[in-house]
């Protein structure tokens, strides 16, 4: 489940913010070193609800592509609403060292991404394991399957990057993977 920041005390609720702040604030700790600046990276995305494909190469000649980043934002909107948010490239970064370690050529099946906050409260009243607070919110959040690949492996395979929240919802049939500090849940 992801962390509930729901009924957290205030000194709770400043640490998360402090440690969004420092994401944000200081991206070179550990995630520039991800992957080197000279990859061309390339990702493919099947959005569940709606239908959608995308192909894409979201970085080449040192930079994220604009209109790439643009495409996914807009596959990994908000389904229900329509509304768009910038998603975190660092992400897409995760996504694509996790594509790499296990040699897939099938597309992410996107289960979530962006989520409005309206969204997000009607999902929180709906089920259990929606934060209040939610990095979905954010656009530093995927809960995702990849097809010909056993969900516990594709958890394996994000746990590894030791970076970002990894988050396994086997009952459902998907992880979670987000941008935020190292930590690790089941649903």
């Amino acid at each position: 489940m992801e962390s509930n920041l729901g009924t957290c005390s205030r000194r709770e609720f400043l640490k998360f913010g402090s440690g969004f702040l420092v994401g944000w604030l200081v991206p070179a700790t550990g995630w520039s070193a991800l992957l080197p600046d000279n990859t061309r990276r390339s990702l493919s995305f099947f959005n569940t609800h709606t239908g959608e494909r995308l192909a894409v190469c979201y970085f080449k000649n040192g930079a994220y592509c604009t209109d790439a980043m643009k495409h996914i934002n807009h596959i990994l909107r908000d389904h229900r609403t329509g509304d768009i948010k910038v998603i975190d490239p660092r992400l897409m970064d995760l996504l694509y060292t996790v594509n790499r370690q296990l040699g897939s050529g099938s597309p992410y099946h996107i289960i979530s991404g962006y989520r409005s906050s309206k969204t997000n409260a009607m999902l929180r009243a709906q089920t259990s394991g929606v934060a209040k607070f939610s990095y979905h919110m954010l656009g530093r959040a995927i809960d995702i399957r990849l097809p010909g690949c056993d969900t516990r492996q594709l958890r394996q395979a994000c746990l590894n990057l030791k970076r970002g929240g990894v988050g396994y919802y086997p009952r459902s049939d998907f992880v979670h993977l987000d941008t935020g500090s190292f930590r690790t849940w089941n649903g």
